[in-house]
């Protein structure tokens, strides 16, 4: 698996943009068709252009794995429709106050961590939809557990604040090693800056050296 640098919209937050699992890419409409077919490339799967909630943030808004994608109830039926059209995953919508899925969930194909703040319902909603186990625990003091933790099927990366025995937990939840790491030259916010799937990482443009060492421990095991 390979590490490669990114920049979207000039600029080295791709998680908020765009979502991906091992087949797809979601990508906002009218984006660079270059820049999606390079990312094609690198992530070993197709891009599909869409917007969810009439916006280009993909990656706060959605959560998928390679069963499920949740949207937020501020989605549009045609946003809806045209992801359950256009790929076989089970769409579903998470009826939830909390729209910034991306923000609040992390999940990979095993288990979800998700916020103190989401519902029992939600949860179930979550289990249902992405077919995982769900735990709800703080990373770190932060309840937007989606920005601290990002995983694949193969590793994951944390806040470098994370408690010990809370990654112990998430590894055991998710079936995959966790290693501490920043992203962009010292951003603890790792989701921001990384789009995982099983085929390859692709990482905000400023990710310094040490950190991608830090992100080779976690997920090139």
């Amino acid at each position: 698996m390979d590490i490669f640098k990114f920049d979207v919209y000039r600029g080295p937050n791709l998680g908020v943009y765009i979502s991906v699992n091992d087949n797809t890419i979601l990508v906002p409409m009218g984006y660079a068709k270059t820049k999606a077919e390079k990312l094609e490339e690198y992530l070993d799967a197709e891009v599909l252009f869409t917007s969810v909630a009439n916006t280009r943030l993909i990656g706060i808004l959605s959560v998928m794995n390679n069963k499920g994608i949740l949207l937020p109830k501020t989605a549009y039926q045609d946003e809806y429709d045209f992801l359950k059209n256009e790929t076989d995953l089970e769409v579903g919508v998470l009826d939830s106050k909390f729209t910034a899925l991306g923000n609040v969930i992390c999940a990979n194909d095993k288990g979800a961590v998700v916020s103190p703040w989401l519902s029992e319902h939600d949860c179930q909603t979550i289990k249902d939809v992405l077919g995982v186990e769900v735990i709800q625990k703080r990373i770190a003091g932060f309840n937007q557990t989606g920005v601290v933790l990002v995983a694949n099927n193969s590793g994951a990366a944390i806040h470098p604040e994370a408690d010990e025995e809370d990654m112990k937990t998430f590894s055991n939840l998710l079936g995959v090693k966790i290693e501490q790491s920043s992203i962009n030259n010292g951003t603890p916010y790792v989701s921001s800056g990384i789009l995982a799937n099983n085929h390859a990482l692709v990482v905000g443009s400023l990710t310094t050296g040490p950190e991608i060492m830090m992100l080779t421990r976690a997920f090139l095991n």
